[in-house]
């Protein structure tokens, strides 16, 4: 791959820099939350039509799927998660959420402004490159079961050679290329568990079932899984993000709510982590003479980038943005069900930098998350040269 040839393209992009900047704010001030992709799917079809795509709508929900077929060679698949998260944005900034409690918190307003941005310099380029590219606008990658199993299921990657994705990625500096070989983020599955016991006078506690005392023993066992159970070269997460029970301070609580996330990478780990949670809960509450109900959701895959894919991703990535900007990423627990395609397609997911320890140094998921936008020209230059490279198979 020749630096004419990158910078070729480059160029494409950016002249394009400012709609993709523009698309990102629009979606920002008007997100949906995951499985109500509605107004964003239509943004997004209406806009492939006006570059010439074909496009089939509601795949897998409110999917939408662009594609460009130009002569003979392989098929390859690039995706963009659209989905926002139940939160409320708590940023100053000019391009603040407009819908109460509903946020973009994670980044897929930039990675579906990167995947429009891309997909609008192929079409106007498609006599520089010959085969079929297939643009993937997922919805609900927030909420297990997610969008992607949907999405292969109503034939998005039927045919597809390879497939690639990125994540816009506030921990890393602006710039800067991460992935890896093999496992790069957690299987997920969670747990929603009430505790019913027997509630009653505060000042009567022998006569009553506390499940407030419950939910605590739990809360403390549980935490010896990880510690006490997993061998310590196995990385696994058990964390109770949520306790809720009691209405106020002289009442003894008759049931408690406890809802968490259990994370790991290897099938043998995933099902220690399940049986031992599940014992854990049946002796605690059988020693406090309680009951209970459980929820265990098992959720997404891990992560599992091709070895292949991710040697391309790194010599494209050097070529495109010099060596000192491309590292081996960490193994990381939060989840993706873009490992759903990884598991049909040879492919892989890469971490692009959109951080820089000022307006966007917040944490994924915060109130005040904000991204550095550029990162969004880095993301699309990645996943253009990776597409038309994997169309010329020079692996």
């Amino acid at each position: 791959m020749t630096r004419t040839f990158v910078s070729h393209w480059k160029e494409a992009l950016t002249a394009n820099y400012e709609q993709t900047i523009a698309w990102r704010r629009h979606l920002h001030q008007y997100p949906e939350a995951s499985y109500e992709e509605r107004e964003t799917a239509r943004f997004v079809a209406d806009h492939l039509i006006s570059f010439g795509i074909d496009i089939q709508r509601g795949v897998g929900g409110q999917g939408v799927v662009g594609v460009i077929q130009n002569g003979e060679g392989p098929v390859v698949a690039l995706r963009a998660d659209m989905d926002a998260l139940n939160m409320q944005d708590e940023k100053d900034c000019a391009y603040r959420s407009k819908v109460p409690g509903v946020m973009h918190a994670c980044g897929h307003d930039g990675h579906t402004a990167v995947l429009l941005s891309v997909a609008k310099v192929l079409a106007e380029h498609r006599d520089n490159w010959s085969g079929e590219i297939r643009f993937l606008f997922q919805p609900a990658e927030e909420v297990s079961p997610g969008g992607a199993q949907a999405m292969i299921g109503d034939g998005a990657i039927e045919g597809v050679d390879s497939m690639y994705g990125v994540h816009l990625w506030t921990p890393l500096q602006a710039g800067v290329i991460a992935t890896r070989t093999g496992p790069m983020m957690a299987a997920v599955d969670d747990f929603f568990l009430t505790i019913y016991g027997k509630g009653g006078h505060g000042g009567m506690p022998h006569a009553c079932i506390d499940a407030v005392v419950v939910g605590a023993a739990l809360v403390q066992q549980l935490q010896t899984i990880v510690s006490r159970n997993v061998s310590p070269l196995q990385p696994a997460v058990v964390s109770v993000g949520s306790l809720q029970a009691g209405m106020t301070q002289n009442v003894i609580a008759d049931h408690a709510i406890l809802k968490g996330t259990i994370r790991s990478f290897d099938s043998t780990t995933r099902k220690l982590l399940r049986e031992r949670f599940e014992k854990i809960v049946e002796h605690t509450c059988a020693m406090y003479e309680a009951h209970y109900e459980l929820e265990y959701r098992v959720g997404y895959p891990a992560l599992i980038n091709d070895g292949a894919e991710a040697a391309r991703v790194m010599r494209v990535a050097e070529a495109c943005f010099g060596a000192d900007k491309v590292q081996e990423a960490e193994m990381i627990m939060p989840a993706e069900d873009f490992a759903y395609y990884l598991k049909k397609v040879p492919g892989c997911f890469v971490l692009v930098g959109a951080g820089n320890g000022e307006e966007a140094r917040f944490p994924h998921h915060h109130p005040k998350f904000d991204l550095v936008e550029s990162s969004m020209l880095t993301a699309g230059e990645l996943l253009l040269t990776l597409a038309l490279d994997a169309l010329q198979d020079t692996i």
